[in-house]
C-alpha cells in the first residue's frame, strides 16, 4: 500500500538554548547495533531495560499513518485501494525513527502480535524502507526477558495475510461510515457519524430499552413453611398440592385458601435424596471474559480495565528488575503455554497440595475462529502473586492483577465438590421440599479465599414427623429484562460473533461519546439522539444492521488472515448492493419538522425540535433570520433552589451531568437524574 505524505514547507528555525533536564536512567545507547521499535514508550523502556545496550529501543507512538478523515481514501473503482497519509503531528516520530535507524545493523518490528501490530509494523517499514536497512519482525506474548530473547532470537517476516485483514476491516468500516454518515446529516443533524460495528451495539441498547418499556409485570404466590424438628427449624418450600405440582398461586387469595387449608395437616418426612455435584472452575481470562469479571468484581467499564491491562502488559521494575506483570491483553484463545502450565502446577501442590491439582486437565470449548497462536491472559509467572507485587503496581493495577492471577491459578486445579439434599415432608393434601447444600470438598475456591454458602438440613430419616411452625406467602413480580452494562454488552456481542477482542471497549466508548448512549448507574440506556440514529439506519439498511450479517463480515475478515479469502473480493461483493441501498434511502431520507406548543420569545414564531451531537433543543422556525434557542427541560425541579428545572448538559471533559435552569444563580449539578423530589446533596460540575 502505498503511502500519500503531507508536503511541509520549511521554515527558518532560529536555534534556542535548550536546558535539558537530567534524567535518571537511560532509554537509548549510542553503541547500540540493533533498533527495536515498540508501539508505547512503556514498553520500550521496559524491553530496553530487559536487553541492555546493544539495542536501541523506541516507540511509534501507535500508528504512524492512516485514512485521511476529510475524505473517503479509498478507490472504489480501482480494486478499493487505501491511500494512506502521515498522520497529522507524527511527521517528527518518523524523522526520529530514521534518525535511530541509521547506523544500526537490523531493525527489529516489534509491535503488538495482533492485526493492528501487523499493520503498524508493516508502515514504519514503508516509510523506513528509504534507509536500507534488514528488517525483521518480532513477536511475543508476554514481556519477560526469556519470551523478548526467544522473539530476537528467530525473528520472521511480517504477515501480510494479517496486514490484508487489517486493510480489509479498515476499508470496509471506511466505506460504511463515508457512506451512511451524509445520511444521518440530511435527516437529523450534520456531524453524525455511524459505524459497523456500533451500529449493531446501539440496535442492541434500543431494543432492549423497547423491550423494558413495553414489558408488562405479572404477579404470583409461592408459599413457605417454617418447620421444627427436636432440634432445629428450617424451611421447605410447597411443591405440590392436591396431588398437582404446584409452585406458584396466580391470586393472593388462592394461596391464602391453601394456607388456611394446610393449618390442619400433619407432616412427615417422606423421602430423602442425596447427591454429589463438582463444579467446575471457569477458564482463564480472554478479552471479553476479562472485561465481564472485571465489572462484575471490580466495577470496572470496558474501557478502564483495557487501560489499567495495558499498563499490567506493559511492564513495572519489581525490586530493580523491569518485567510485564500478564501476557497479552487482546485474545480470544483458552491456550496456555505448557511452560507457563508447568510452573503453576507445582506452585499448586506447593501452596495447596498435590490433592489441589485435578487428574486430568480440564478442556474449554473456545469459540468458533478463536487464534489459536494467542494464549490467554495469565501472570507473566505465577510466583508473583497479588500480595508479593502490591507495593510495586498501583490500586487499580493490583486489583485486576488479582483477578487475573486467582482465576488463572484457578483453571487449573480441582473441581469443587458439594453435596446437595432434598427432603420431601408430606401430609396427604400437600407436599413440601426442603434443599440443603454442603461443601465437602473446595478445590479451586480455596483460592478466592472464600466458600459456598452451607444450608445444611436437620439429620431425619423416612417417617420421622416435624412440626408445623408457620407459613408465609411470598409475592414474586417478574421484572424487565435488565439494561445493558459493560459485562452483559460485552458477552452478547461475542456470543453473536460480532465485532473482535480489540473493538469491544472502543465500540461502548464511541457511543458513549456520539451521545448515542449513556452509562448512568452502571447501566446503558440509548438518548433520544441514539434511538432516532438507530431507527433510521434500520428502516433503510436492514441488510447492514443485522447481526447474522455483521456476524458472517466479520467471519469473512478472519478466512482473510487464514488466507481462504482475498480481501479484495469481499469488498467487491459487498460494495454494489451496499451503494445502491444508500441511493435509494438518500432519495427517500428528508428531515422532518416538529414543531412544539410553544412560541419563540423573540419574534413570536413556533418553535421546533431541532437535533444536535447533544440530543434535542427548541429553535425558532425562522432561523437563521431569528437564532433564538433553549434546552428542553426534563420535567423535574431542581431539588437545590425548587425553582428551575434540570436539563442535561455535557462540560469540556464530553461528561454528561444535569444542571438546573437557573444557572448561574443555583449551581446544583448530578450525574444522574433524580426522581421528582428527591433531596440530594449539591454538587457542583467539577
Amino acid at each position: 500500500k502505498k503511502l500519500t505524505k503531507k508536503k511541509t514547507t520549511k521554515k527558518k528555525v532560529t536555534k534556542k538554548k535548550v536546558t535539558k533536564k537530567k534524567t535518571t536512567k537511560k532509554t537509548t545507547s549510542s553503541k547500540s547495533k540493533f533498533l527495536v521499535i515498540v508501539e508505547s514508550p512503556t514498553k520500550a523502556k521496559t524491553i530496553y531495560n530487559i536487553l541492555g545496550d546493544e539495542y536501541d529501543v523506541t516507540s511509534s507512538m501507535g500508528h504512524i499513518v492512516d485514512l485521511p478523515t476529510k475524505r473517503i481514501s479509498v478507490d472504489v473503482e480501482n480494486e478499493f485501494e487505501p491511500h494512506y497519509r502521515v498522520i497529522p503531528g507524527k511527521e517528527k516520530i518518523i524523522a526520529l525513527l530514521k534518525k535511530k535507524a541509521k547506523g544500526k545493523e537490523i531493525v527489529y518490528l516489534a509491535t503488538d502480535p495482533d492485526r493492528e501490530g501487523e499493520a503498524i509494523s508493516w508502515h514504519i517499514k514503508d516509510v523506513l524502507s528509504e534507509v536500507g536497512k534488514q528488517f525483521f519482525r518480532v513477536t511475543f506474548h508476554e514481556i519477560t526477558e526469556s519470551a523478548l530473547k526467544d522473539a530476537i532470537a528467530h525473528p520472521g517476516e511480517l504477515d501480510l495475510k494479517k496486514i490484508d485483514a487489517q486493510t480489509a476491516r479498515r476499508v470496509l468500516d471506511r466505506i460504511v461510515g463515508y457512506y451512511l454518515s451524509p445520511l444521518l446529516w440530511k435527516k437529523i443533524v450534520r456531524g453524525l457519524s455511524a459505524g459497523r460495528v456500533q451500529s449493531i451495539a446501539l440496535k442492541f441498547v434500543v431494543d432492549r430499552e423497547k423491550e423494558i418499556s413495553e414489558f408488562i409485570p405479572r404477579t404470583t404466590y409461592s408459599i413457605e413453611a417454617k418447620l421444627k424438628d427436636k432440634d432445629n427449624i428450617f424451611a421447605a418450600k410447597l411443591t405440590k398440592y392436591e396431588g398437582n405440582k404446584k409452585l406458584f398461586f396466580d391470586n393472593k387469595e388462592e394461596a391464602l385458601k391453601c394456607v388456611e387449608d394446610l393449618k390442619k395437616e400433619s407432616f412427615s418426612v417422606s423421602g430423602l435424596a442425596k447427591k454429589q455435584t463438582k463444579r467446575k472452575p471457569s477458564p482463564p481470562h480472554t478479552t471479553s471474559l476479562l472485561q465481564q469479571d472485571a465489572y462484575g468484581r471490580l466495577r470496572f467499564s470496558s474501557q478502564k480495565t483495557m487501560y489499567v491491562a495495558q499498563k499490567l502488559y506493559e511492564g513495572t521494575d519489581i525490586k530493580g528488575k523491569s518485567v510485564g506483570l500478564i501476557t497479552y491483553m487482546r485474545t480470544d484463545s483458552f491456550y496456555v503455554n505448557p511452560k507457563a502450565k508447568t510452573e503453576a502446577k507445582e506452585f499448586i501442590v506447593a501452596r495447596f497440595g498435590e490433592n489441589y491439582l485435578p487428574e486430568k486437565e480440564h478442556r474449554y470449548k473456545e469459540k468458533k475462529g478463536a487464534q489459536r497462536a494467542h494464549e490467554a491472559i495469565r501472570p507473566t509467572s505465577i510466583y508473583r502473586d497479588p500480595p508479593n507485587i502490591s507495593n510495586f503496581i498501583s490500586g487499580d493495577e493490583n486489583r485486576l492483577y488479582e483477578v487475573i492471577w486467582s482465576r488463572f491459578i484457578a483453571s487449573l486445579m480441582k473441581e469443587a465438590i458439594f453435596e446437595n439434599s432434598k427432603m420431601f415432608l408430606s401430609s396427604s393434601l400437600a407436599e413440601f421440599t426442603a434443599e440443603g447444600k454442603k461443601l465437602v470438598f473446595e478445590g479451586f475456591l480455596k483460592v478466592f479465599g472464600r466458600s459456598e454458602e452451607e444450608t445444611p438440613l436437620p439429620d431425619l430419616k423416612k417417617g420421622d414427623k416435624v412440626e408445623l411452625l408457620d407459613f408465609k406467602i411470598i409475592e414474586h413480580t417478574t421484572k424487565p429484562p435488565p439494561h445493558y452494562n459493560d459485562a452483559s454488552i460485552v458477552k452478547l456481542l461475542e456470543d453473536k460473533g460480532i465485532g473482535r477482542p480489540s473493538t469491544y471497549a472502543p465500540t461502548i466508548s464511541t457511543l458513549i461519546f456520539r451521545n448515542y448512549v449513556k452509562r448512568e448507574k452502571g447501566y446503558f440506556s440509548p438518548t433520544d439522539l441514539g434511538v432516532k440514529v438507530s431507527q433510521l439506519l434500520t428502516e433503510h439498511f436492514p441488510k447492514i444492521i443485522n447481526e447474522d450479517f455483521t456476524a458472517l463480515m466479520e467471519e469473512k475478515l478472519d478466512k482473510v488472515e487464514e488466507g481462504e479469502i482475498d480481501w479484495k473480493k469481499i469488498l467487491k461483493d459487498f460494495f454494489p448492493s451496499f451503494k445502491d441501498s444508500v441511493e435509494k434511502a438518500s432519495n427517500l431520507v428528508k428531515k422532518e419538522v416538529v414543531f412544539s406548543d410553544k412560541s419563540c420569545p423573540k419574534c413570536k414564531g413556533s418553535l421546533v425540535i431541532k437535533w444536535s451531537r447533544k440530543g434535542k433543543f427548541l429553535s425558532c422556525e425562522h432561523f437563521p433570520k431569528c437564532r433564538y434557542a433553549e434546552s428542553i427541560t426534563t420535567q423535574v425541579h431542581c431539588p437545590d433552589c425548587k425553582e428551575g428545572m434540570l436539563i442535561r448538559r455535557r462540560n469540556k471533559r464530553g461528561q454528561f451531568f444535569y444542571g438546573c435552569t437557573k444557572f448561574p444563580d443555583c449551581r446544583y449539578t448530578s450525574r444522574n437524574l433524580p426522581s421528582e423530589g428527591e433531596t440530594l446533596k449539591t454538587k457542583e460540575d467539577e
